[in-house]
């Protein structure tokens, strides 16, 4: 009864978005992970590297790749996209956003669980699965 309670709670959230020009900070729970803070090494994996493509083109293949593995487009802005993936059985809902720092040409990616504590690793698998498809697509 509690996880369809959560899965439920889980449902009313929001993506976090920009704080102060970055990804929100991760709190303290292993159900997080983000490419943007490099002092936080129990959350933190290295942001993706992009060349030629420009901003519009990047947030494009980001978009379908993030359809691709089940994602829900919820917000799209310049240099910053927001969506969901929610669970099959309990309906528990992640949020993946991706900010693109244009001037450093790096891609951004924070993904994290809106309820409970752990996540089993399903938040840093989706963020490397995303980075992997990026990596296979023509820069």
């Amino acid at each position: 009864m509690a996880f369809i309670v959560l899965g439920f709670y889980s449902q009313s959230g929001k993506p976090n978005g920009i704080v102060e020009g970055k990804l929100t900070k991760c709190p303290d729970k292993p159900n997080c992970i983000s490419t943007e803070f490099e002092a936080d090494a129990s959350h933190f994996l290295e942001p993706i590297r992009y060349f030629e493509a420009g901003a519009a083109e990047v947030l494009q293949q980001l978009k379908e790749n993030i359809q691709e593995m089940g994602g829900e487009i919820k917000i799209e802005k310049e240099n910053y996209l927001a969506a969901t993936f929610t669970s099959s059985i309990f309906k528990f809902v992640d949020d993946i956003e991706i900010r693109l720092d244009v001037d450093q040409k790096l891609i951004h990616l924070r993904s994290a669980s809106r309820v409970g504590y752990s996540d089993r690793g399903v938040n840093r698998e989706r963020i490397e699965r995303l980075k992997g498809l990026r990596s296979s697509h023509k820069n």
